[in-house]
């Protein structure tokens, strides 16, 4: 899950960022009119900044996974098993259409793995540690193709697409329900806006606002890791997807992975569901059994 979570989490420090930085060079003074919001000069403003929030951290993404995770990649490989890591993304790339994606291992005790970049020719597949310790080469295989299948799906590249329209109506939202609250709290009918309390408002309202919002994306998220299942299957293989799915059901553990890069990770579930960015492994399972 955690994949997902690293994206939405960088996204919304970005786009706090941001609204500092349209508040300091006075940018929001053309969503005001008149005493009053200026819904459309708004609506653009909120576009804009929402849309560069999801860009900024679709572009950021692999430094940021490789930062978080601190994966090393794998540039000359130094053993047999790192060989046969490259070599086996390699061939499933190629039979996917993409570029050759990075490849890296980074140190956790959790069988998990991610993929993440910009577009579907300049991504990073990584595995954990505990992954190549406990999976063997046929679950590792599936699992290396489920990654290149999120890749080819170009889910990183929708899933911006979809947080830039989320970002948008939560800025948009928040700066009028801000409004509202501003008002109310300073009894100034003619204030449109703009002063420290209102800012401060406007901030946590992003906040809150872009947490529940991510649901729409964690909703994306679970509708995906669908597609990316049956990808493996077609790469790898059904049975190979199965028993690797099945081995992270048999072993659950504590989630190491960063948050903002959980979502493009292997395993995942709980709640948890409206913000979880997995289905349930058995849903997973049972759709591969039921598949043409």
């Amino acid at each position: 899950m955690r994949r997902i979570v690293l994206f939405v989490l960088t996204n919304l420090a970005v786009i706090a960022l941001l609204s500092i930085i349209v508040k300091l060079f006075g940018i929001d003074t053309y969503t005001v009119r008149n005493g009053g919001i200026n819904y459309q000069g708004l609506l653009i403003m909120s576009a804009i900044v929402g849309f560069s929030g999801s860009l900024i951290s679709l572009a950021i993404s692999k430094w940021v996974a490789k930062w978080q995770t601190g994966a090393h990649v794998i540039e000359n490989p130094s053993n047999p098993t790192e060989a046969w890591l490259v070599d086996t993304v390699r061939r499933q790339a190629e039979k996917s259409g993409i570029r050759m994606p990075e490849v890296a291992i980074y140190d956790a005790p959790e069988m998990n793995a991610f993929a993440t970049g910009p577009t579907r020719n300049n991504a990073l597949v990584a595995v954990s540690t505990g992954l190549l310790q406990q999976m063997n080469k046929d679950e590792v295989e599936a699992v290396l193709a489920h990654e290149v299948s999120h890749v080819a799906n170009g889910d990183m590249v929708t899933m911006t697409l979809i947080q830039g329209v989320v970002n948008t109506f939560v800025i948009f939202l928040a700066r009028v329900v801000g409004t509202v609250i501003d008002r109310a709290i300073s009894g100034n009918r003619d204030n449109g806006g703009g002063g420290i309390a209102y800012f401060a408002i406007v901030l946590v309202l992003q906040f809150v606002l872009g947490i529940f919002a991510s649901m729409i994306v964690m909703a994306f998220s679970r509708w995906r890791e669908f597609r990316a299942d049956a990808g493996s299957a077609r790469i790898a293989g059904k049975d190979k997807m199965i028993a690797a799915l099945a081995r992270l059901d048999a072993n659950r553990g504590e989630n190491t992975l960063p948050q903002a890069i959980q979502a493009f990770g292997i395993a995942g579930g709980g709640m948890r569901k409206l913000f979880s960015s997995h289905p349930p492994i058995e849903e997973r399972i049972a759709a591969l059994r039921n598949a043409a």
